[in-house]
Order: C-alpha cells, then structure tokens, then sequence
C-alpha cells in the first residue's frame, strides 16, 4: 500500500446548525461527508480511505457513504485520539504515507492532494499553507486592540500528510493528557521535518451556518446545467406483483420484460444517461443479453449515477410522469422517492414523481401497459 486517507468525521459541529453533525448535512444535494470522501476516492494515488466518526453514528455514516469503497472506524473524544484510532486501524497493513483530512473540508481539490503527496518526498511530513493577507489585531480583555505582524504567518489546511511510521510512532508516544490543535502539531512535538505546500481559498473549512451557503455557491457556480430526458413503456399483464421505482407494488399485476421491467427506473436512466451524453440504457445493457435476465433495474440506475459522478456531473433535479390507468401511484410515491434518491446518492426534495391518465385512450388508457416520461437537470 502506497497511500491511506484518514478522514476526522467524528465532531459534533454544533456551531454549524440545524442539529445533525455538519458531516451528514446535505451540500448542493449531496452529504457533505460523501463529497469530502468522493474527492479521495477519486484520485489516482490514494489505495485506502478510513473514515472516523463519533460513537454511535457507524450506520449513519454507512448509509451516507453508500457505493464508495471506505472503512468505518470509531474514533474517541478529541481529535487527536480520533486520529490515533484510524492511524491502527492501517497499523496491519501499513502505507508508507497517510493524509489526514477533515471531513468538513468537502471542496478539496485534486491539486492540494497532489501537492501534499509532492511535499512527501522531502519531507516527513507536509500541509497546505496559505499567506495570511488580512491585518491582525491582538485583543485581550481591558486592552485597546494592538496591531500583529502577518509576515511569518500562515493558515493550516487539511489535507495534511505524513510517513506513515513515524507518524504512528508520533502518536504512539504521546502521554494520555496531551491533546493537539493538528497532526502537524503532533509531528513537530516528535521532530518530523514539516514543509509546506500551496493550499487554496476554496479548501475552506465548514465551521458556521454561512460557510454552507458560500460553498454551496461556489459549486453551482463552476458548473453548467445540462438537462436529459427518458421514455419507456412496459405491457402490463396479471401477476403478483410489479416493481414500480424500485418499490414493490402488490395490485395484481406485472410488468413484462427483459429485467425486472421496472418502467420507471428504466424512464430515469435512459434520462441520466442523456444528461452526461452516455448514449441509451440498451447500450449499456443489451436486452439480448442473458446476464440482465431478471436483473433489479436499480442496478441500472446506479450505474448512471456513478457515470454521472465520474464526469463530474450533480443531479440536481428529477422529474418523473407516470403514465398508466392502473395501479394507483399514490400510495406508493413516498417509498418510490426515498427508494430513487437511495440509488441517485441526492435529497428526496430534489425528485418529483407524479402520475396521470389519458383518459382511456390508447393503450396506456385500456390498462395494456404503463408508459414513463423523465426529465433529469445535472450541473458539470
């Protein structure tokens, strides 16, 4: 093993609101916790990624990180035990380097991460760094505030990297009583040599309520919206049961087809795959192909989305029209969305699906079959 990610997700982020630790919050449609991760997960010198999280919050952070390759480990009450807790998880099988990153720093970019590893090969251990451009001033209680000098200082980013063994070293000698502000920190109490590499003003950390509006802007704003659309239609005939949006729907009736003839997965993949310009879901899946025989059309649906993901594309809105006198959709449309946004990795809020009739015309109005329409706007 080359390379291992550590990623600190096990704070409670009280003063950014809303109640849930920040790591969970959804960002621009997605957890932020699950965008920190993903801009690891996709760079191509990092073998392991370990995510530590608080006590408890295992399965909360398993649901959150669905589809990407992570280990869970729980850390302790500061961060500096945190960290030390997934720094033995890789202890087994140990990388010759290891990044520390906070999950709360979900804009990281591919060139930070590069420079962090490019500092490695000097130095035992290398952070992002950035000039402090704004006048300081020096306030204590009963004093005037007094101007500080900026010349020699500098704002701390994560990733922060490391060799591995010495850093485990590091740790391992540490008193029980002895917490520190960073790893960089820790290094330098053991006498690593430390460099610094360019940071970036978009690696900012999600401390307060309009941190998440700021980065949230900052991500539609690199963005172009592209919009694609699906239709499928699929002959209804009596049976026990049809899935229907990966829900399984009891009305005395199924869908007939190659897969499990799910019409309007089918109508929403075809329209993901438009959107990112990745042709049709017969493409991808040939109906003469044994293999999808009875296939779950979620498994359709979550290849898109992971295609839309590579190319750097976000769903931001999904619209779905189900065209059918039978069965009622009503009842069902609830799970129909939480089961989407689950296969999409995106907010339920930003789904809608809706059915309607035509009136008994055709054959959609003589009950012979159900016709899904879909629309999908991504950002890339």
């Amino acid at each position: 093993m080359t390379c291992a990610v550590i990623i600190v997700a096990a704070g409670t982020g009280e003063r950014a609101g809303e109640g849930i630790p920040k790591q969970y919050r959804s960002l621009a449609g997605r957890p932020v916790l699950h965008r920190t991760v993903s801009a690891f997960e996709a760079h191509e010198q990092i073998d392991t990624i370990i995510v530590v999280v608080a006590d408890g919050q295992i399965e909360t952070a398993r649901n959150c990180l669905q589809g990407l390759p992570v280990e869970l480990v729980v850390g302790g009450k500061s961060r500096t035990e945190s960290v030390h807790a997934g720094l033995k998880a890789l202890a087994e099988n140990a990388p010759m380097s290891v990044l520390i990153h906070d999950a709360a720093r979900p804009t990281v970019s591919k060139q930070v991460i590069a420079g962090v590893l490019d500092g490695l090969t000097e130095f035992d251990a290398a952070i992002p760094a950035l000039a402090v451009s704004d006048a300081l001033l020096l306030v204590r209680p009963g004093d005037a505030p007094s101007p500080t000098p900026r010349d020699d200082l500098y704002r701390a980013q994560t990733p922060q990297g490391f060799d591995f063994a010495k850093l485990l070293a590091a740790y391992e000698g540490l008193g029980d009583d002895l917490t520190f502000a960073d790893d960089a920190a820790v290094a330098l109490h053991a006498g690593m040599s430390l460099g610094l590499t360019p940071g970036d003003p978009a690696n900012f950390k999600l401390t307060y309520p309009e941190d998440f509006t700021r980065a949230e802007t900052m991500l539609m704003s690199t963005r172009c919206p592209a919009t694609g659309s699906g239709f499928d239609v699929h002959r209804l005939e009596a049976g026990d049961f049809m899935m229907l949006c990966g829900v399984r729907v009891e009305a005395g009736l199924r869908l007939i087809g190659h897969s499990d003839a799910d019409v309007g997965l089918h109508a929403i993949t075809d329209a993901v795959l438009g959107a990112i310009g990745e042709g049709d879901i017969g493409q991808h899946f040939p109906p003469t192909d044994d293999q999808w025989k009875g296939k779950d059309s979620g498994h359709f649906l979550k290849h898109a989305s992971s295609l839309a993901r590579e190319c750097g594309a976000e769903i931001t809105a999904l619209d779905l029209t189900l065209i059918c006198e039978r069965p009622k959709v009503s009842p069902y449309r609830e799970a129909m969305k939480a089961r989407v946004a689950d296969l999409l990795e995106i907010s339920p809020d930003r789904i809608n699906i809706k059915a309607t009739t035509t009136e008994g015309l055709g054959f959609t109005g003589r009950g012979e079959g159900i016709a899904a329409q879909a629309i999908v706007t991504v950002l890339r």
